[in-house]
């Protein structure tokens, strides 16, 4: 029987983040991929997540203040980034776009971001990237068919997936043409500039 000590567990997140970012040809900033390797083993011990309502923890961020409302923010942006980026078939299921999950993420971080070039800042700012990084590594650690023609065409017409363009590329050389989708058809939720200030 293996024991595995808290060194070696961060160790083993870290190899499968980094072997994601190469997956996507990509290179987290050393803060970020640390932030990855950390949420993703948080989230080892609360599985959870896949049956929160976000929209309901955006709701009750709104009617806090101060420290609660950093702390309920955070959580929020966590969830959609790990929602987005390990199980989003499941928000098809929901019939939630996968861009829900993005935009509420986003908003979340940036919210509660100080400054530009902060830690939150940058996560809002890298979602799409991060996000990607996780796919790939559920793709690669589930074994599980990767985004066909159309799914891949979505997920970069709809979020920026640099992933999903890649994956589009194989199937064809043609330049994918960009179709912009109405926010008020997604049911986005934005925060405004009072809200941040809160």
């Amino acid at each position: 029987m293996t024991i595995l000590t808290s060194s070696t567990e961060v160790t083993l997140w870290q190899d499968m983040v980094r072997h994601g970012e190469d997956m996507c040809a990509v290179s987290l900033r050393e803060e970020l991929e640390a932030y990855l390797v950390f949420l993703l083993m948080r989230y080892m011990s609360h599985p959870e997540v896949t049956k929160q309502i976000l929209a309901a923890k955006f709701l009750e961020s709104v009617q806090v203040q101060g420290a609660q409302r950093h702390a309920i923010l955070q959580s929020l942006g966590d969830e959609s980034l790990l929602f987005a980026g390990l199980f989003p078939h499941l928000a098809e299921k929901r019939q939630v776009k996968l861009r829900y999950f993005v935009e509420i993420g986003k908003a979340a971080y940036e919210s509660i971001s100080l400054k530009t070039n902060d830690l939150f800042w940058s996560l809002a700012q890298q979602f799409v990237m991060l996000m990607d990084v996780l796919q790939s590594i559920h793709q690669h650690s589930k074994e599980v068919t990767d985004l066909l023609p159309l799914e891949a065409y979505e997920r970069w017409n709809t979020v920026g997936s640099q992933r999903a363009l890649h994956i589009l590329q194989k199937y064809s050389t043609a330049t994918p043409v960009y179709s912009p989708e109405p926010p008020e058809e997604l049911g986005l939720i934005k925060l405004s500039p009072k809200d941040k200030s809160q």
